[in-house]
């Protein structure tokens, strides 16, 4: 039975083609890249017993810290950092395998500049991986990976070379000989065997953490019996690393040390671009069936000549490139929306974002592409990848939605900024550098990514000026951080003076006309429509002074006869965007903050141009940036009916402010709103949410809108007539006489941009919530996308913090272990507090967290008193009743050095004790404690100064006790002064 069970195992494995890797070209036919994918997991499904686990999203989940997921580790972080909820399913894991979707483009690990300028780089790739949690370790790993390459690959042996860590004295690491020796029993060459040093062959996750040496699998593409050796790891194109198997053994601490695990990992990562190309017998990925279906499909779409694999100055027009860009984009967009990230503006999704328009731009100029090339694309993605990764099948229709629909608003953008950098160049001198404010208008106002500018100027030999540009930025962020504050009387060109006013009135200017501000409505698939606005330039406004012109590169203020921009005010942020000249679409002048003065509008702008007053230009809003805003107050107001239903009609509001990124809300309340209070508010948001109400608005006279019964108000002076927005309720059955509609939903007087239906806000979680003084509490709350990273982070953050409380439940008998549960509550204190969550559950999770802390506290040093009684009890023994005890012991602490001293003197009381601790560090730690019958002639704090100045340390105390530090050099020296120095007191 066993032997046809071995049989079968075999026949499973075997494959229906011959996987040589021949070196040369045209022989015998190589596997897909669908049967490598399917082998490899195979291989250790069943052959090794492994559980193969789906690839997890690219979005991470609960790890703030991430943009998406970039190795195939992360999904299980929490097994190797010891955080793992003992009862979780992730917990039952002993070896697992699986192919990881991964995308490495923005924050540390990013490749999506070098995309398209060579044939290896990615912004998305599979990682092949399998992993051992505490199961099997180095030789078992070792032996698994050499049997699938050279066996079921069958990758020629004397093309691959492994490396092993080679050691590292300053940090005590002898070289991995165990993992050496592994190799060699297996059948490697002593040649192909090689050391190498921490930076190459030892992995770690962090600055603290999980580490361990690695071990490496080179493959050399030139073969030939030749010895390549001296290429591995070089950086040579001939001598590539196929797979990395790391070895988690240690644990480095926050003092920098490195500790032994309890528990050993294993952690293998294999690209399977870089594989498929070994096997496929390529030097390029994208000459393996990865890639070359979507080439063939770009050719189709295109008026390029066909892909030939050029790169550098070979490759003219930047055609290949191009191929290489939209391939890979197209791959990273696909995977990236049907794991629920969308091309948007913060985070992710503008990393996002910056990859379609990326891909959008070499497709429309370098491969003279129509529109839809890029979505037309998806089907042949769905094909390549599909069978692997069955989510893309199910949502191949929205992936093209989307591309689509953002490709539509990049390509007129795109047209845009060509002519702007064309005009701009034409009109430069030789040799200068492209003007920072114009790219800055195009960063700003179009969204052009920093790098595709670049990358345009680079096109046309020219250079932008960087410094000047870098200090518009700084500018910005200065102007950012001012928040609020930014446009108020400090600002020359926003705020006008009282005589700029009065010459306004009376040359008759008229007031801005800002009713264009509300012209918007809902389109096709629920998304709003901002209409542009034409205006006549009425007035310039600089250095407090009225101007008629101003010319290019001068900050102004800009009055103008209309404008749908709004203006900061009713705790609203201003929006920003971009004006251009009729009949001059090439030339944009940034609106970077909009304010309200005495019925004038004002335009931060900066003039790229000479700009005059008569001229006519056309505005066009940040919409993004405008929607955010619109979304947030249309929350606020959700928000401050929550908080009445559920803390009672006599909550009013002092205060807020609302921002693209979240909204902050002020309140009366007669004590803390508890956790109890703060989850019923959310609840009853996200009820008006999910029935999404329609947001009604209307102007009506200001003595009837008075008279609405429970309408919500702050005090301050409004026009006449105002501005209605009720939720749900039609303003004119409001306004009826004995209407009791405000009382049973929000009807606010409010100047601000709303949403038109409350469902677009998705969802609401409040992240913070303080007494600012007695009586006035304030909330912050963030909308949408953040307010549902938020609850994935408390999930997360709650199932670390349940996993630690269930390790101290357990009897633990190790102080450096409960030592390191104590640390890690104190870590995730400081995660906890710091982190954007649900302010209910952080209130809930830092109760849990406090009690920990003080079950940790008072467990070490319990643990810590037990074992000085013990050591204490062998020195009593030792020395037995001596007046002097001078000795050295091993001792993982001063706490405990110093308890062991106290517990001598407790037992001896006529004795004075002095004891040394040599530490792993080179340090030697020194207790002491004199006898209260040698007082006052005999000084504790005296004798450790003496003993540690010996070891050229420091030491301080009072007469009774004290305790310092030296090195270990002068320990021995130090043992002779305590003694002299005792004698010579008693």
């Amino acid at each position: 039975m066993a032997a046809a069970a071995r049989l079968r195992r075999r026949l499973l494995l075997e494959v229906p083609w011959r996987w040589r890797c021949s070196p040369r070209r045209g022989g015998a036919a190589c596997p897909s890249a669908g049967q490598i994918r399917a082998a490899f997991l195979r291989f250790f499904e069943e052959r090794h017993g492994h559980r193969r686990l789906p690839s997890a999203p690219v979005r991470p989940r609960g790890d703030p810290r991430l943009l998406f997921v970039n190795a195939g580790m992360n999904q299980f972080k929490p097994i190797f950092l010891g955080t793992v909820h003992p009862r979780s399913e992730l917990a039952q894991h002993r070896r697992v395998v699986n192919s990881q979707k991964c995308v490495r483009a923005g924050g540390k690990h990013n490749d999506l500049e070098d995309v398209g300028r060579d044939t290896y780089h990615h912004t998305f790739f599979e990682m092949l991986g399998n992993w051992s949690f505490g199961d099997y370790f180095k030789e078992e790993a070792c032996s698994m990976a050499w049997e699938l390459l050279t066996e079921v690959y069958e990758i020629p042996r004397d093309r691959l070379y492994v490396t092993y860590f080679g050691g590292d004295p300053s940090l005590g690491l002898s070289a991995d000989e165990e993992c050496r020796d592994v190799w060699l029993r297996l059948g490697v060459p002593a040649s192909h065997v090689l050391p190498f040093s921490l930076k190459d062959n030892f992995w770690e996750m962090g600055d603290t953490g999980p580490c361990g040496p690695c071990t490496e699998i080179h493959y050399d593409h030139v073969g030939g019996g030749r010895n390549a050796a001296a290429l591995v790891n070089q950086g040579s194109p001939d001598v590539v690393e196929i797979w990395n198997l790391v070895f988690m053994q240690y644990s480095r601490e926050v003092e920098g040390n490195l500790l032994p695990l309890p528990q050993h990992h294993v952690d293998t990562g294999m690209g399977l671009e870089r594989l498929v190309t070994v096997l496929q017998n390529k030097r390029s990925n994208y000459d393996t069936d990865l890639f070359t279906p979507i080439l063939d499909a770009i050719h189709k779409g295109c008026r390029a000549p066909r892909y030939q694999g050029l790169v550098g100055n070979a490759d003219v027009g930047h055609v290949n490139m191009a191929y290489r860009v939209v391939a890979d984009h197209v791959r990273t967009l696909c995977v990236c929306i049907t794991d629920g990230i969308y091309p948007g503006f913060s985070g992710a999704e503008l990393v996002l974002r910056r990859i379609l328009r990326r891909a959008v731009r070499f497709c429309s100029e370098v491969l003279q592409a129509p529109p839809g090339l890029l979505a037309s694309l998806v089907p042949t993605v769905v094909e390549v990848l599909g069978d692997a990764y069955p989510e893309l099948t199910r949502n191949a229709n929205q992936i093209k939605d989307i591309i689509n629909e953002n490709e539509a608003a990049f390509l007129s953008s795109l047209e845009r900024g060509r002519r702007i950098i064309e005009r701009t160049v034409q009109q430069m001198e030789p040799s200068t550098n492209f003007p920072a404010e114009v790219a800055w208008s195009l960063y700003g106002s179009l969204g052009f990514p920093l790098d595709l500018i670049d990358l345009m100027l680079e096109e046309k030999g020219i250079s932008l000026d960087s410094a000047a540009f870098n200090e518009l930025v700084l500018e910005d962020a200065k102007r950012k951080a001012g928040g609020s504050q930014a446009g108020e009387p400090g600002s020359t060109n926003t705020h006008l003076d009282v005589h700029s006013l009065a010459r306004l009135q009376g040359s008759r200017v008229p007031a801005t006309d800002d009713s264009p501000k509300y012209a918007y409505a809902l389109g096709q698939h629920g998304h709003y429509e901002f209409s542009p606005c034409q205006a006549t330039v009425l007035m310039l406004y600089r250095d407090q002074c009225l101007q008629k012109e101003v010319g290019a590169g001068q900050r102004c203020g800009v009055i103008l006869d209309r404008t749908n921009f709004y203006a900061q005010q009713g705790g609203q942020d201003s929006d920003q965007g971009y004006m251009i000249r009729l009949g001059q679409q090439d030339v944009l002048f940034p609106v970077e903050s909009v304010h309200l003065c005495g019925g004038y509008v004002i335009h931060e702008v900066t003039a790229v141009e000479t700009l005059r007053a008569g001229d006519q230009v056309q505005l066009f809003v940040d919409e993004a940036r405008r929607l955010a805003c619109m979304t947030n107050h249309t929350a606020t107001h959700l928000l401050n009916f929550a908080l009445r239903r559920v803390l009672g009609d006599s909550t009013e509001q002092r205060g807020s402010h609302v921002t693209p990124e979240r909204l902050r809300f002020d309140f009366d309340t007669k004590g803390h709103v508890t956790v109890e209070q703060l989850q019923q508010v959310e609840q009853v948001v996200q009820d008006l949410i999910q029935k999404n109400e329609v947001v009604h608005m209307a102007e009506v006279p200001l003595t009837l809108a008075r008279r609405v019964e429970g309408l919500r108000a702050v005090d301050e002076g409004y026009p006449d007539p105002v501005r209605i927005v009720s939720l749900g309720v039609p303003v004119e059955n409001v306004l009826t006489c004995d209407s009791k509609a405000a009382m049973q939903t929000s009807v606010e007087l409010c100047c601000g941009t709303h949403l038109l239906q409350t469902g677009s806000v998705e969802d609401l979680a409040i992240i913070s919530e303080r007494q600012l003084v007695k009586g006035i509490s304030r909330v912050i709350a963030v909308t949408g996308g953040r307010a549902k990273e938020a609850r994935e982070v408390g999930q997360c953050l709650a199932m670390e913090v349940d996993s630690v409380s269930l390790r101290m439940k357990q009897k633990v008998t190790s102080i450096p272990e409960m030592q390191n549960l104590s640390k890690e509550v104190g870590h995730l204190t400081k995660v906890v507090a710091s982190t954007a969550m649900p302010q209910w559950q952080r209130k809930e999770l830092q109760s849990i967290l406090k009690a920990l802390q003080r079950t940790a506290n008072t467990a070490v040093k319990k643990l810590e008193l037990q074992q000085a009684e013990k050591v204490a009890q062998i020195l009593l023994a030792k020395y037995c009743n001596q007046p002097v005890i001078i000795d050295t012991i091993p001792a993982d602490s001063l706490s405990i050095l110093m308890k062991v001293v106290n517990q001598l003197c407790d037992k001896s009381p006529g004795t004075s004790v002095l004891l040394l601790s040599p530490q792993a560090s080179g340090e030697v730690l020194c207790a002491c404690q004199v006898s209260k019958s040698c007082l006052p002639g005999f000084s504790a704090a005296d004798w450790a100064v003496a003993v540690c100045t010996q070891m050229e340390g420091r030491a301080g105390g009072s007469p009774i006790v004290a305790k310092g530090s030296g090195n270990a050099k002068g320990m021995q020296g130090a043992l002779t002064t305590a003694l002299e120095f005792a004698q010579s007191k008693l």
